[in-house]
């Protein structure tokens, strides 16, 4: 059992939580039950370690399970220890660490991809770890990540995903210019929602929603900039019936991969 919080090995893993570190070592940090167990279930030849209290693993014996079908071992620590290698205040007892596994665009677009989200600057981890929740429910074929838009690994992105990181696939680093014109290229409808739009109600009757399209989310205080939003060829915006000021951008961008979604299928 690990048992001194200030070892080596458990501030090596605590560094993970630091972007410098896991672009040195291409890891990651996977905090949490839910997140462990995806990690298990989807991609556990990615895992290098996994941790886990005693308490903890006498609450969740679905994960031991799951490491040992997947030939892995669990390395029993105390809770002073986990406490020290993870980020969150209260962590759930379980940890592990595993390695990253970006997608690369031209694989993104190589399968005639039917629906994608492509974030410009979204500098938020709780906002881009909603946003590939919800591309995920929505059934998108993956979510690109652009400019300077919040490292996906990022420890509170993981986490806000709730485990949807090992089910869509994520793509990051493309230059947007790029990827827009990857994305029509790939007979993709490039749509910017953006405050300055067209109704969304209106683009919803006329049809273009059931199209194949690629959503184009900007960065949270300045929406997309007039250049990177003269690339769409449309852009919609959602109505604001009471007295919001606006919506919150994972909660818009949910809305659009949605009514994407619903289009699609009713077509």
């Amino acid at each position: 059992m690990l048992e001194n919080p200030r070892s080596a090995r458990v501030r090596a893993v605590a560094k993970l939580a630091k972007r410098r570190t896991r672009d040195e070592t291409g890891l990651f940090l996977l905090e949490g039950p839910q997140a462990v167990r995806e990690a298990l279930a989807w991609r556990p030849d990615g895992i290098v370690e996994l941790y886990v209290t005693p308490t903890a693993a006498a609450k969740h014996p679905d994960l031991q399970r799951g490491a040992v079908d997947a030939g892995l071992t669990w390395e029993f620590t105390t809770e002073q220890v986990l406490d020290a290698m993870a980020d969150t205040v209260t962590p759930q007892g379980v940890l592990a660490v595993a390695r990253q596994f970006p997608t690369g665009v031209r694989d993104v677009f190589a399968v005639a991809p039917r629906l994608i989200a492509i974030c410009a600057e979204v500098r938020d981890p709780g906002n881009l770890g909603t946003i590939i929740r919800a591309a995920d429910a929505a059934g998108a074929d993956a979510v690109i990540l652009t400019g300077r838009t919040v490292d996906p690994y990022h420890p509170k992105v993981v986490r806000s995903t709730t485990g949807s990181l090992f089910h869509v696939p994520i793509s990051l680093g493309g230059d947007v210019a790029d990827v827009v014109t990857a994305a029509r290229s790939a007979g993709l409808r490039v749509i910017a929602a953006d405050v300055k739009g067209d109704d969304l109600l209106a683009a919803r009757e006329s049809g273009i929603l059931a199209q194949p399209t690629a959503w184009l989310f900007g960065n949270e205080a300045r929406g997309l900039d007039d250049e990177v939003l003269a690339l769409a060829d449309a852009a919609l915006r959602l109505p604001i019936y009471g007295s919001a000021e606006s919506l919150n951008l994972a909660t818009a961008a949910s809305v659009c991969l949605y009514e994407s979604a619903f289009a699609q299928r009713a077509a």
